[in-house]
C-alpha cells in the first residue's frame, strides 16, 4: 500500500512542487490550500484536494493520513502580528493534535531559516547555530514558536522534523523572485554595503526532494531541525545583474547609506504602527537584514540526518524561471 501523506499549502510555490514529487515517488497525496485554480491544477497532478479553512477542518484533513507535510504559513514581512499567531503558531499546534489523534506517524514541518535573521554577517550557519533571541519580525517569531512545538511533540511513533528551506525558487514563486524582478525591471536596483551580502538560493525540486528525505528518515532525524539550500552562495548583486542581462535590461546599482538604512527602517515601521490600517513599511528591520548582510549555511547536517545534497543550481534555475515570473511581478 502506498503511503498516505496530507500536504498543507499545497497552493503555494513549494507546495506545489512538493506534491509533484510526492506523487511521483508513489504517494497518495492529499492537498490543502486555499486557491480554487490551483485545487484543480493539484487534482490533474494526481492528488486529491482539500478546501477550505483548514483551521477548523484539521481533523479531516488527518483523517487516514500517515504523514504531514505542513507547509501553510502565513509569509510576509510585515501584518498583524494576531494574524502570524493564528496562521503559523495556533494552526501548528491544531494540526499536531489532530495528527496525533488520527494515528501519523510522520509530521515533517516546513520552517524557516528567517529564525536566524539579524543585523549582521552569519556564514556557515549549522544545526546547532543559535537563533536570534530577538525575532525581527512576526513572521520569523512565529515560525520559530512553531518549530518549537514540532520538535517538542517528537515521540516513538509520531516523529517529526523540521526543514528550513533558504530563498525557494521555481516557476510558481510569487513570495521571492517577483519583488526583486519588479525592481530589476525598472533598472536601478538599490542596495546597502555594495550588494556584497551573499545569498543562497533553493531550486524547489530540491527543496522537495529534502522532505520525502525527511520523510524516509524521520526515525533517524526525529525530533531535529535541518537547514536546506543549494550551497551555492553569490553576492546579491551578482543576482540583480544576472537578472538583468536574463531581461535584456540593464541594472545600475544605487549604493545605499547602511546607516540610513537601519534608521530608516526602524523609523518605517514605527510609523506605520500608528497609521490606520498598518500599512507596510518602504523598508522593515528584517528585509534589510535579507539586503545588507550574508546568510549562509553549512550542509553536513542535512547529508547526516536525511542524506540530501542539492542536485540543481539554483541560480540557473531563476534565471530560467524569470522571463515568465517578471511579466506577473
Amino acid at each position: 500500500m502506498s503511503r498516505r501523506a496530507l500536504v498543507t499549502g499545497a497552493t503555494g510555490g513549494l507546495g506545489l512542487a512538493l506534491v509533484a514529487a510526492l506523487v511521483e515517488a508513489g504517494y497518495a497525496v492529499r492537498a490543502s490550500g486555499r486557491k480554487p485554480e490551483a485545487l484543480e491544477r493539484l487534482r490533474a497532478m494526481g492528488a486529491e484536494p482539500f478546501g477550505g479553512d483548514l483551521l477548523d477542518q484539521t481533523d479531516a484533513a488527518c483523517r487516514d493520513i500517515d504523514v504531514v507535510f505542513h507547509a501553510a504559513a502565513l509569509s510576509s514581512p510585515w501584518g498583524p502580528d494576531a494574524d502570524f499567531e493564528l496562521a503559523n503558531v495556533e494552526l501548528t499546534r491544531r494540526l499536531l493534535a489532530a495528527a496525533r489523534r488520527a494515528g501519523v506517524d510522520g509530521f515533517i514541518f516546513v520552517s524557516s531559516p528567517s529564525v536566524f535573521a539579524r543585523w549582521g554577517d552569519q556564514t556557515g550557519l549549522t544545526e546547532d547555530s543559535p537563533p536570534n533571541p530577538k525575532p525581527l519580525n512576526a513572521y520569523s517569531r512565529t515560525k520559530g514558536e512553531a518549530e518549537r512545538l514540532v520538535r517538542a511533540a517528537d515521540a516513538p511513533g509520531f516523529r517529526t522534523v523540521s526543514l528550513r528551506p533558504r530563498a525557494i525558487i521555481g516557476p510558481d514563486d510569487a513570495v521571492l523572485l517577483p519583488r526583486i524582478l519588479k525592481l530589476v525591471k525598472k533598472g536601478r536596483f538599490p542596495l546597502f554595503r555594495g550588494g556584497k551580502a551573499l545569498v543562497e538560493l533553493t531550486d524547489s525540486r530540491d527543496a522537495a526532494r529534502a522532505f520525502l528525505l525527511a520523510d524516509q528518515h524521520r526515525e533517524t532525524a526525529g525530533g531535529q531541525v535541518v537547514n536546506i539550500t543549494s550551497g551555492r552562495p553569490l553576492p546579491i548583486s551578482d543576482l540583480v545583474r544576472r537578472l538583468g542581462e536574463t531581461l535584456g535590461v540593464e541594472v545600475r546599482i544605487v549604493p545605499l547609506p547602511l546607516a540610513l538604512g537601519q534608521v530608516l527602517s526602524v523609523a518605517s515601521e514605527a510609523i506605520s504602527r500608528l497609521l490606520p490600517g498598518q500599512p507596510e513599511p518602504m523598508l522593515t528591520p528584517y528585509t534589510l537584514s535579507t539586503l545588507a548582510w550574508s546568510q549562509t549555511f553549512d550542509l553536513s547536517g542535512a547529508k547526516r540526518l536525511i542524506g540530501y545534497e542539492p542536485r540543481y543550481d539554483a541560480v540557473e534555475t531563476a534565471m530560467a524561471v524569470a522571463p515568465k515570473l517578471a511579466e506577473r511581478a
